[in-house]
């Protein structure tokens, strides 16, 4: 059955959009941004684990950053035309690639820094044409998990082999299962940065990666980035087209076109390599691939609402009242469901996909008990309230 984030996202107030934002221009609804937020969190810690340093950067540059960088004459047509301000003709960026290199090149750098692994969760823009635009899966204004690794050429290896198995820990949290891995070569009659040795140094890096990793793979001509071959991890949506969901490339060609140096061990001077990886690629477009294959029913740990409480009368608003504090006190998100019958609101708990419903009656509230109920119908014998928070806290850790 194929299932549309398009059509699913709506009902479950997640996202929508507005013919005066214009087209390729979704907004999130605070159900959506609790989920996104609690991915985006949990990315970020993950990076922070294993070396990476975040930082920020602005969405726009001068048209000279990229033309330097090669996105000018490669890119073009995929950007948004330069704003004239003060004489400068600035560009929303397409990628972040250009503005880490600065961030690496800012200061003064040795063997000892490397690798420097620089990771941002950042906006960045493209000029899709109307007619490709859908939903979350293909939009205008992107937030992408970044990172940019700055490393010695023999550290690269062992470099691209950590994304992969970071991209494994991130893949399986967040309940998503890889179809196939693509090897994106050059192809014929395109435009690429950088010479014949860095291409070829960079492509057995990937496919040493790869052979070292155990996965099997399909080498594709064409589908290169313009300065580096790149490993592509695909997903399948429910209706089995598969798109790229997360990405690890090496680049020899912007570290030479920033002029990036660093002193080497000899105390002279290096150029590193750039390699640039995304784990789980945008928000928006992952997301359109979590709601499809997880048919809104997110994983406990990201899902909007974690808990709903369900007073059975009025009498048990307190109880009810006081379990959502303790829910939220201890980190969790949880909201009590007052309006209509007890059994409507454990339907609309149902519909909304919400992980556990807690039902607080007349036998419950005198003791300070809850009767948890899963969302698949699973209903556990009641429970204190404390008890049950700390189970749903330890269950919900990605």
């Amino acid at each position: 059955m194929h299932i549309d984030h398009r059509k699913l996202g709506r009902e479950l107030d997640l996202f929508d959009s507005d013919p005066l934002l214009g087209a390729g221009l979704p907004f999130w609804l605070p159900g959506g941004a609790a989920a996104r937020h609690a991915v985006e969190s949990h990315l970020r810690e993950l990076e922070r684990r294993n070396g990476y340093q975040h930082v920020y950067s602005p969405a726009l540059g001068k048209r000279q950053l990229f033309e330097k960088s090669g996105h000018w004459r490669n890119f073009a047509e995929d950007m948004f035309p330069p704003m004239p301000m003060g004489g400068d003709e600035l560009v929303l960026r397409p990628s972040l690639c250009p503005h880490h290199a600065l961030i690496c090149k800012s200061r003064g750098r040795s063997y000892r820094d490397l690798p420097l692994r620089i990771a941002e969760l950042g906006p960045m823009y493209r000029a899709e044409r109307s007619g490709v635009l859908g939903g979350l899966s293909r939009v205008r204004a992107i937030q992408l998990n970044d990172a940019h690794i700055f490393c010695a050429a023999e550290q690269a290896a062992a470099e691209v082999a950590d994304v992969l198995r970071l991209m494994r820990q991130a893949h399986k949290a967040l309940g998503v299962e890889p179809s196939s891995f693509q090897l994106s070569l050059r192809g014929e009659g395109k435009k690429y940065g950088g010479d014949e040795q860095g291409w070829a140094a960079a492509e057995r890096l990937l496919r040493e990666a790869l052979d070292a990793a155990g996965v099997d793979y399909a080498a594709v001509p064409g589908e290169a980035a313009f300065y580096g071959p790149k490993i592509d991890v695909q997903v399948a949506d429910s209706a089995g087209r598969e798109w790229s969901l997360a990405t690890v490339q090496i680049d020899y060609h912007q570290p030479e076109a920033f002029d990036l140096e660093y002193a080497d061990s000899s105390g002279g001077r290096s150029r590193p390599v750039m390699v640039h990886r995304s784990l789980a690629g945008s928000m928006e477009r992952l997301f359109a691939h979590l709601i499809e294959v997880h048919n809104g029913a997110f994983p406990l740990w990201y899902s909007p609402v974690q808990l709903a409480v369900l007073p059975v009368s009025q009498e048990q608003n307190g109880a009810a009242n006081d379990l959502v504090r303790a829910a939220v006190a201890a980190g969790l998100r949880a909201e009590a469901l007052h309006e209509g019958s007890i059994g409507a609101r454990i339907r609309s708990a149902v519909e909304r996909r919400i992980p556990y419903g807690g039902i607080i009656g007349k036998r419950e509230a005198p003791d300070g008990l809850v009767a948890l109920r899963h969302r698949d119908g699973r209903q556990l014998p009641a429970m204190p309230i404390a008890a049950a928070v700390e189970m749903i806290s330890a269950e919900a850790q990605p």
